[in-house]
């Protein structure tokens, strides 16, 4: 049965999406079967995988309100092993349909619970809020990532998300966890990105991932081309933090029997590649 990650945070602008679709690839290059579910209106993990959401005539919105089965939406992506859950601009109404339904929060489990088998592991990439799609996406989740931008307001509103997970945790999904707390868009030359660091590990401890994603240009600019970065820069220091990232997770699932020391790539950089990421 597919574990099913959350990517979440109310937050706009750090590294969510990127983190989803990149954690997802990622998994899907280590051989595990993955899911990758978009479920923000703004269908940005699915335009970053190369579907246009313009073209998408059915996909989560149906699955939740129509009880489309998720088989008959699914798309195959360019990346071996991954799969995309895609979504359009349909999604941007369902929380006033799901208002009205009974059972509200769990529309998106019934309709996960479907295909739940079929994968390793189930990313899904929550919008900016904390709405009815968030708590629906928690409510099916086994567990959640928290990207965490490395910059001065990195802690502004984790105490709301993370009240919002114990309320969760007591009252709809007794067994959701946190997976841990991403530090994302670090660039080690700068002295505030290495205080938020370690302001982070100090609030939040074991909960914090050992990898960190450092800001990079050819992941910013993947996207653009419809590409995961391990399709489109398969090399560089993007693909490698990711790959890391996915490493670490299947290492705390207990399903690798990769040794501590060797679990991650180290990540060197040259003052060239330094100045190509300004």
């Amino acid at each position: 049965m597919g574990k099913i990650i959350a990517i979440a945070n109310q937050k706009g602008g750090v590294g969510k999406t990127t983190t989803a679709i990149n954690l997802a690839a990622s998994l899907a290059v280590l051989e595990y079967r993955t899911l990758l579910v978009d479920a923000d209106p703004q269908s940005n993990a699915t335009s970053g995988v190369g579907i246009d959401p313009a073209s998408i005539k059915a996909g989560l919105y149906e699955c939740i309100i129509d009880s489309v089965h998720p088989n008959d939406v699914i798309q195959k992506t360019g990346t071996p092993n991954l799969s995309l859950l895609p979504t359009n601009a349909d999604l941007v109404g369902i929380e006033l349909e799901l208002v009205n339904l009974s059972n509200r929060e769990y529309m998106m489990k019934k309709a996960l619970d479907k295909i739940k088998d079929n994968y390793d592991f189930i990313i899904v990439d929550c919008c900016p809020s904390l709405g009815l799609t968030v708590i629906n996406s928690l409510s099916c989740a086994d567990s959640v990532i928290i990207p965490v931008q490395c910059e001065y307001f990195a802690l502004e509103g984790m105490g709301k998300l993370l009240q919002t997970i114990k309320i969760v945790q007591a009252h709809l999904n007794t067994n959701l966890d946190i997976e841990g707390v991403l530090l994302t868009m670090f660039d080690g030359r700068l002295r505030l990105a290495n205080q938020v660091v370690e302001e982070v590990k100090t609030h939040f401890q074991d909960m914090v991932f050992d990898t960190l994603i450092q800001r990079n240009t050819k992941l910013a600019e993947a996207p653009s081309f419809g590409k995961t970065i391990i399709m489109h820069d398969a090399i560089g220091k993007g693909a490698t933090s990711y790959l890391n990232l996915a490493r670490e997770i299947l290492q705390r699932n207990g399903l690798t029997k990769i040794s501590d020391s060797n679990r991650t790539i180290r990540i060197e950089e040259s003052e060239e590649e330094l100045s190509e990421d300004i």
